[in-house]
């Protein structure tokens, strides 16, 4: 059966940018199997199948998978999904504006898409739920041997270690300075020392403050060897987690935060997250967003 597919470059206004998506339009009928190994033969960071929606108001069921396992929820597959089911929806206009609501394992997700015609187009989605951070986290000793960095180049400020996710934990880990944050790298024959399914955390989202771009808040890169991704070029879910440690840890005030993570950087695929955070008045995470732009660069068939 023919199945149609588009790739698109996520967190990103440029093509050959940013983080590559596949999604396959048409995936009724597929087995879990057969969306597992197709996953593995795009071999991207994760690729999308696009199903019915159970309810007829929404636009989609979707189901994310690695190249080694599915997610229940991913931020740049859910940016890049709106963008291109809004872009069915609307056609080839410009100035418009979209709202997709996506049916993923974590629940819904509602996105509203911004098509211009002088700009790539932009997708915005509210948190699916409030990010959860842990109250324990591993040593800085053992975290930094299995990044190859000194103990004394992880922390910055009030960050410490610390574990958050909304969907799935990231271990987050500051780290002082660029140089530091450019020369981390999984050391594998020890990774299992402290990111395992027995321990509850399997990635490492680093983060520093210290930043190449003038605009951007944070530099950020994220590792998750587990999911098939040594590297990734710009990952949502973590952006989302970072929320709740920004909340935690950041010192905000009651009102709206915005704040700009790049990525991808020494991937030679720039990114850009844009992170809004949302504190009450009695200095509760109220809400948190993700943003980001895509564009499409290649369509084709599945012959499967």
């Amino acid at each position: 059966m023919d199945r149609r597919y588009a790739v698109l470059d996520v967190f990103t206004d440029q093509a050959l940018s940013g983080n590559q998506l596949a999604v396959v339009r048409d995936a009724a009928g597929l087995s879990d199997d057969a969306m597992q190994a197709i996953a593995k033969e795009f071999n991207l960071s994760e690729t999308v199948f696009v199903l019915p929606p159970e309810n007829p108001a929404h636009t989609a069921r979707v189901r994310i998978f690695t190249p080694a396992k599915e997610l229940p929820f991913a931020g740049h597959p859910t940016v890049g999904t709106a963008v291109l089911l809004g872009s069915d929806r609307l056609g080839q206009s410009s100035d418009l504006d979209a709202v997709v609501v996506l049916e993923e394992k974590i629940g819904l997700v509602r996105c509203g898409v911004a098509f211009r015609s002088t700009s790539a187009a932009y997708a915005e989605f509210d948190l699916p739920r409030l990010p959860q951070v842990a109250d324990s986290a591993p040593g800085v000793e053992a975290v930094a041997d299995v990044l190859g960095l000194a103990p004394h180049e992880i922390g910055f400020g009030h960050f410490p270690i610390a574990v958050s996710g909304v969907g799935f934990p990231y271990m987050a880990i500051p780290v002082n300075g660029l140089d530091a944050i450019r020369r981390a790298a999984p050391r594998m024959d020890r990774w299992d020392t402290v990111f395992s399914e027995e321990r509850g955390y399997l990635s490492a989202y680093l983060y520093t403050a210290e930043v190449e771009r003038p605009d951007a808040t944070y530099h950020t890169r994220m590792f998750a060897p587990a999911f098939g991704i040594v590297e990734d070029p710009a990952t949502g879910s973590a952006a989302a987690a970072f929320a709740g440690i920004l909340h935690r840890y950041g010192q905000l005030t009651s009102g709206s935060h915005r704040f700009l993570l790049e990525q991808g950087i020494e991937m030679g695929r720039p990114s850009l997250i844009a992170l809004e955070v949302d504190v009450a008045e009695d200095g509760a995470l109220h809400a948190a967003r993700i943003g980001g732009s895509a564009v499409l660069v290649a369509e084709g068939m599945l012959k499967v």
